[in-house]
């Protein structure tokens, strides 16, 4: 079973910034497609951006420019790098690959 982890959240002001991790218990990083969603209190889930094997990336509008998701094979951990942060990406941040889910961290972002 693998297991995914998140950490990185906090709170911080509007314009700042935050880096958040999401570490594999196994290696499936590498040969699967990892994607980062969110969800905003009171919202549904939302896809934030995915990497692929092969390293393309793909951003929702909303974040494009202010985002950028990373892959570190070697220690079966992606990355999401976001700045420029607006109170709107207030939201617990969660970590996909396959059919598993990390539980979620939380970045607060105020004005």
């Amino acid at each position: 079973q693998v297991q995914l982890v998140e950490s990185g959240g906090g709170l911080v002001q509007a314009g700042g910034s935050l880096r958040l991790s999401c570490a594999a218990s196994g290696k499936i990083f590498s040969i699967n497609l990892v994607g980062w969603y969110r969800q905003a209190p009171g919202k549904q889930r939302e896809l934030v951006t995915t990497i692929s094997p092969g390293g393309n990336t793909h951003y929702v509008d909303s974040v494009k420019g202010r985002f950028t998701i990373s892959r570190d094979n070697a220690k079966n951990t992606v990355y999401l790098q976001m700045n420029s942060l607006k109170p709107e990406d207030t939201a617990v941040y969660y970590c996909n690959c396959m059919y598993y889910w990390g539980k979620g961290t939380l970045a607060t972002v105020s004005s």
